[in-house]
């Protein structure tokens, strides 16, 4: 028996309104959330058109299939991760080709998913459990029939074959799914070994892997209970959950100081250090849980990927733009500067949130057209939440040695009124913010290993 997929109507609605144009085919995305028994769908999106785009190959006697740009595909894949909150996750693709083209199309998928989940993996913080699903979905519909061909890939093998999965279509999936909020007021230091981007990458990946097992290992309190066991989620609930409220329920999160000791004391070195970065703000975070007998701890483990994620995220694009500073000989620069904010807009067919960067000088118009773009929805721009990260997150640089660095006192204590300092940030981060946040090691490690997190 495959695995089965509960996907909302919205999504049918969707898929069947997508038509390739003459000589092509359409890929696209499908998340939701996966768990040991089933799976639910919760939004599908075609990928974006290429700008640089030409004349489709077909027309030249090339395959559409042939056409597809795998890299442009898996690229879309991993900025839409990025948008996604806690407990959602990219599940798999969907193809849409002529009939003519419905016997290579199995092909071309598995060669995608394969793609797409290394790429957006790649530098992924927190560790799988043993319940965590590997299968990921393919999904190919006929442009002239509109017949469906659903089957899943274990992507943790590379020589698995595709097997058959159940796709089922129902009414308001998601809409009585529990919401989890917390807000995680950080303060860290990142000490720097050299002031090549290089250097900076590792030393910043370092401290993040070492900060992220500890919010894997923290204490989860959720609506003021421990979250640890198989216990229910919400206790007394009722059957029919797709005709109930969604609940709202507070997190909070405990890195206990005996494990934070340990950690500083096992990962003790001296060292020299040209420079250091440290990040002060407060990050949102937000996850989502099915409403199909949800346990405790399955909660605590979405929450908790969502604040390694939404600082993983950040910093990603952060090192994007030392790569982009070092070619230009400017480096990384001293100096505190403003970074953008962590957003939140609903997904009209769901009810779900997505959420955006949005920079310091940036509007929420800027941010209604990524959605558009990304996400293929219309967003009104009142419906763009704002406020959840009221407090401006800085990153602030100091005693690197670069080309380009000022060490001055108008650099040293800059104010919440700074703007971002490099332009070009915005350029290597079209889609995204980036924000760098890590655990300080021993020697710079100071005072609290207790990160507050409250709604």
């Amino acid at each position: 028996m495959g695995r089965s997929y509960f996907v909302d109507e919205a999504v049918e609605q969707y898929l069947g309104g997508l038509q390739p144009a003459p000589g092509s085919c359409v890929t696209g995305l499908l998340a939701g959330q996966s768990s040991p028994q089933r799976d639910f769908v919760v939004l599908a999106v075609q990928t974006p058109y290429r700008e640089s785009e030409g004349q489709p190959k077909a027309s030249r006697g090339v395959s559409p299939l042939d056409d597809i740009d795998v890299e442009w595909v898996t690229e879309h894949a991993k900025q839409v991760s990025r948008m996604l909150p806690g407990g959602l996750c990219i599940l798999g693709l969907f193809l849409v080709t002529p009939p003519e083209l419905a016997k290579d199309a199995q092909n071309s998928l598995k060669k995608l998913i394969f793609a797409m989940e290394k790429y957006i993996t790649k530098g992924r913080l927190w560790e799988l459990s043993e319940e965590d699903v590997t299968d990921r979905v393919t999904l190919h519909i006929c442009s002239k029939t509109k017949k469906t061909v659903c089957k899943t890939f274990d992507v943790k093998d590379p020589k698995s074959s595709a097997k058959p999965a159940d796709w089922k279509y129902q009414t308001g999936v998601s809409s009585s799914w529990p919401m989890l909020t917390c807000s995680v007021e950080v303060d860290l230091l990142i000490p720097l070994t050299g002031s090549s981007s290089d250097n900076t990458d590792k030393c910043m990946k370092d401290g993040l892997g070492r900060w992220a097992k500890q919010i894997e290992a923290a204490y989860c309190l959720i609506n003021g209970r421990q979250a640890l066991d198989d216990s229910e989620l919400i206790s007394g609930q009722k059957k029919n959950l797709k005709t109930a409220h969604r609940q709202t329920l507070p997190a909070r999160i405990f890195v206990s100081d005996e494990q934070s000791e340990l950690d500083e004391r096992s990962s003790a070195l001296v060292r020299v250090c040209s420079g250091s970065i440290r990040v002060r703000g407060v990050v949102h975070c937000r996850a989502y849980i099915h409403n199909n007998k949800p346990k405790a701890r399955h909660a605590a483990q979405a929450i908790k990927r969502d604040i390694i994620n939404a600082v993983c995220s950040r910093v990603e694009m952060f090192l994007e733009d030392l790569l982009i500073n070092e070619g230009s000989h400017k480096g990384l620069c001293s100096g505190q500067q403003a970074l953008p904010r962590r957003v939140f807009a609903p997904m009209p067919i769901s009810g779900l949130s997505v959420c955006d960067y949005m920079f310091p000088d940036e509007s929420t118009a800027d941010v209604a057209e990524r959605l558009k773009e990304m996400l293929d929805c219309e967003t009104p721009e009142e419906d763009i939440d704002t406020s959840l990260e009221s407090k401006q997150l800085f990153s602030a640089v100091s005693g690197s040695e670069t080309t380009d660095s000022h060490s001055d006192d108008s650099t040293k204590h800059a104010t919440s009124e700074v703007q971002a300092e490099n332009p070009k940030i915005q350029k290597a981060s079209q889609y995204y913010a980036g924000v760098a946040v890590a655990a300080g090691i021993a020697l710079l490690a100071t005072a609290t290993s207790l990160l507050y997190l409250n709604e």
